[in-house]
């Protein structure tokens, strides 16, 4: 819709111009490859975890990003006092429940998370988001077993009973904050094939954040950016290595008015 596409571009001029410092506790197989996507958008990437230092690190920080995918009890314990930090002076915390459904340990860490800080925004796959509800979201490993079309009909009523927005991301992505919903179109296939997009994916919706303060067009601005980048990554590429070069190019190089033009958001 031409206002979400607008919106879009406008968070993107924002981003750039005003470049925010976004806090990522991360998926430690991934911190490169969030840091150059957080890079190539605009923002400024800390990767800062230690627990003694997590606090005043948000205080600086326009937005926290906690990814759960290599986590330990530490590190957990650390992610929620950073979350309670975050929570107290009103800045915004995107959660990625990565293998949440695939263990207890991850499954009770998301939740955990979830219901001791103020997530604007959890980002996952269907089998993520539905294990955070205590429904079966079963995973194989971190990869979903579940689609979009299996989550879409509650996936409102699942926000509402969270307290958050959600952005279940797919072929199609679909976020929502338990009133409104939208749809985002975008990506490629050899996406699917790269470690890290998912959580770059996330580390953008916190850069977003910084500078949208609406956890639903934020999210579903951010998702329908990096899909765009993701298209344009794909007709270069010859394959996951060059796609992933390619994809840090296309995040550099989109302009806002072409985001305006050419991403793709719809209202579910």
């Amino acid at each position: 819709m031409p206002a979400l596409a607008e919106k879009a571009a406008e968070n993107l001029r924002k981003l750039r111009a005003s470049k925010p410092l976004i806090h990522n506790i991360t998926n430690l197989v991934v911190m490169n490859i969030t840091a150059n996507a957080l890079l190539a958008c605009g923002a400024s990437p800390v990767m800062a975890h230690a627990d003694n230092e997590v606090e005043e690190m948000v205080d600086h920080a326009g937005a926290l990003v906690l990814n759960i995918g290599t986590l330990t009890d530490d590190w957990v314990i650390t992610m929620i006092k950073a979350g309670r930090r975050a929570s107290v002076l009103g800045k915004p915390i995107v959660l990625d429940p990565v293998g949440a459904g695939a263990t207890a340990l991850r499954t009770n860490a998301a939740r955990a998370i979830l219901f001791q800080t103020w997530v604007s925004v959890v980002r996952g796959n269907p089998s993520e988001i539905l294990s955070l509800a205590g429904r079966d979201g079963s995973n194989k490993g971190v990869d979903a077993t579940h689609t979009i079309a299996d989550v879409a009909d509650g996936a409102a009523r699942l926000a509402r009973e969270l307290g958050t927005t959600l952005a279940i991301t797919g072929v199609t992505d679909l976020v929502t904050d338990g009133r409104r919903t939208l749809m985002v179109e975008g990506g490629h296939e050899l996406m699917a094939v790269v470690t890290g997009t998912g959580c770059s994916a996330t580390a953008l919706i916190g850069a977003f954040l910084a500078v949208d303060r609406d956890p639903l067009t934020a999210a579903a601005t951010a998702l329908a950016y990096f899909g765009l980048a993701g298209e344009i990554a794909g007709t270069r590429a010859a394959g996951p290595g060059s796609f992933l070069v390619d994809l840090l190019d296309a995040l550099y190089t989109l302009t806002p008015d072409e985001l305006a033009t050419r991403c793709r958001i719809t209202r579910g």
